[in-house]
C-alpha cells in the first residue's frame, strides 16, 4: 500500500513537472456592432448611405493556440495559431485561410531573443501600429489610413524567417524576410511569388515610446504574393507596379491618464521605370481616461497622394473621434465618429473619400463623385 502510495506521488510530481514545462493556451477576441456610413457606392452606380452591421473594426475578431515548451537553459520551443472570423456570418477572413491571421513556430532564447518561421508580421505592424489613431483607439480598422497602404493593420508575410530580439531596458529590434517560393526567382516575379524584407527598433520605457520600421515588397500584385497589397488608394489605381516600399517612424507619451500620439508614413508604389507613386500620412491625437473604466479619444489624420507630376495628386483629412467604456477587464463598449475630405484628381478623375479599409466613398465617372465620408458605429468587444 505504502509502495502504491509512493508511486502514486511520483508519477504525479512528475505530471505537475512536465504540466510546468509546456503549456498551450486559447486566446481570443471578438468585435461586433451597427455602423453608418453616409456616402456608399452601390452596383447601380448610386451613392446612398448604409446602416449595416459590422464586425472587426476596434480589432478583427479572432482566436488563436499560443504554446510555448521550456528546453531549459533559458531555451524555448513556441508557436502561434491565430484564425480570423467574421463574427456576422462565420466566415473565414484572410482570404478564407484557417489560420490567416499568423501561423509560425520558432525558439525564443532568454537575453536574446525569439527566431520563427511562417506567418508572420512585418515590423510595420509590429512597431508602427501602436503610435497611430487606429492602435491607440477603438476607430481601429475605420482609423487607419486608406486601404492600410503603409500595413500598419495587417502587414502579415507568407513564408518568411523573423528574428525580434529579447526587450533590453525598453529597446527590442528585429528583422523579417518573406521568401518568393518559385524556382528561379529568389528575388520574386511578377507571376511568381513576391519577396519581402522588414527592418524594425522600438523603444519602450516609461512614459516614452519611440519606433521606426521599413518593408520593401517585390512584385506585391504578384499570382501568390505573401501580403495582399493594396492596388488602389481611393480611385487611384496602381496596377502593375514592381514594388512597394513603406517607411514610418512615431512615437507616443504618458502625461498621468493622458495619452499623446504621432505617427509619419511614407510609402512608395516603384514602376520597372518612370515615377513612383508616394503617399504620406501624418498622424497625431490624443487620449484621456476620465475614470478607469471611460476613456474618450480624438485624432487627426492628414494623407497626401502624388507621383511626381500633375497626373497624380490628391489630400484627404480626417478626424476620429471616439468614447469606450470597461464594463470588465474583457469587456467594453464604445461609440466612435469618423469624418473625412478629399480633394485632388487621378488623371481626369476626381480623388474620393474612402475611410479605412471597410467603408467606401461612391465614385462616379459622370463627376458627381463623394468627396467626403461620414461614418458613426456603436460597438461592443470581448477578449477571452
Amino acid at each position: 500500500m505504502k509502495k502504491n502510495l509512493l508511486a502514486a506521488a511520483l508519477f504525479g510530481c512528475i505530471g505537475a513537472t512536465a504540466h510546468a514545462q509546456s503549456s498551450v493556451v486559447l486566446y481570443g477576441l471578438i468585435d461586433a456592432g451597427i455602423s453608418y456610413v453616409n456616402h456608399s457606392g452601390t452596383a447601380t452606380t448610386q451613392a446612398h448611405s448604409l446602416t449595416k452591421f459590422d464586425d472587426g473594426v476596434s480589432q478583427g475578431s479572432r482566436w488563436g493556440l499560443r504554446g510555448s515548451e521550456d528546453l531549459g537553459g533559458g531555451l524555448k520551443a513556441i508557436f502561434v495559431l491565430e484564425n480570423g472570423f467574421n463574427v456576422g456570418n462565420g466566415q473565414l477572413r484572410q482570404g478564407s485561410r484557417e489560420f490567416g491571421r499568423q501561423a509560425f513556430v520558432g525558439i525564443t532564447k532568454d537575453g536574446i531573443g525569439a527566431f520563427t518561421l511562417g506567418r508572420q508580421y512585418a515590423f510595420s505592424t509590429d512597431f508602427l501600429s501602436a503610435y497611430s489613431t487606429g492602435g491607440q483607439t477603438v476607430g481601429g480598422n475605420y482609423a487607419y489610413h486608406i486601404n492600410d497602404v503603409d500595413g500598419l493593420m495587417s502587414a502579415r508575410i507568407d513564408n518568411s524567417i523573423k528574428f525580434t530580439s529579447a526587450n533590453f531596458a525598453g529597446l527590442t529590434f528585429g528583422a523579417l524576410y518573406g521568401f518568393s517560393n518559385q524556382a528561379g526567382a529568389f528575388g520574386g516575379s511578377p507571376t511568381g511569388g513576391s519577396r519581402t524584407y522588414s527592418f524594425g527598433v522600438n523603444y519602450a520605457n516609461g512614459p516614452i515610446g519611440v519606433g521606426a520600421a521599413y518593408t520593401d515588397i517585390r512584385y506585391p500584385n504578384s499570382t501568390s504574393a505573401g501580403y495582399p497589397t493594396p492596388t488602389t488608394i481611393a480611385n487611384a489605381s496602381f496596377e502593375g507596379f514592381q514594388e512597394l516600399r513603406s517607411f514610418g517612424v512615431g512615437g507616443r507619451y504618458l502625461i498621468g491618464p493622458a495619452t499623446l500620439w504621432a505617427l509619419y508614413t511614407n510609402t512608395r508604389y516603384v514602376p520597372a521605370a518612370g515615377a513612383a507613386a508616394q503617399f504620406d500620412a501624418y498622424d497625431i491625437g490624443g487620449k484621456y481616461a476620465f475614470t478607469p473604466a471611460l476613456t474618450g479619444a480624438l485624432g487627426y489624420t492628414y494623407m497626401n497622394l502624388g507621383n511626381g507630376s500633375d497626373s497624380i495628386k490628391g489630400h484627404w483629412n480626417q478626424i476620429n473621434a471616439s468614447v469606450d467604456y470597461a464594463l470588465s477587464k474583457r469587456t467594453d463598449v464604445y461609440v466612435l465618429g469618423i469624418y473625412q475630405i478629399a480633394s485632388g484628381h487621378s488623371g481626369a478623375q476626381a480623388l474620393q473619400a474612402a475611410i479605412g479599409s471597410n467603408t467606401r466613398a461612391y465614385f462616379d465617372t459622370s463627376g458627381t463623385d463623394a468627396d467626403n465620408q461620414l461614418a458613426f458605429r456603436v460597438g461592443i468587444r470581448h477578449r477571452f
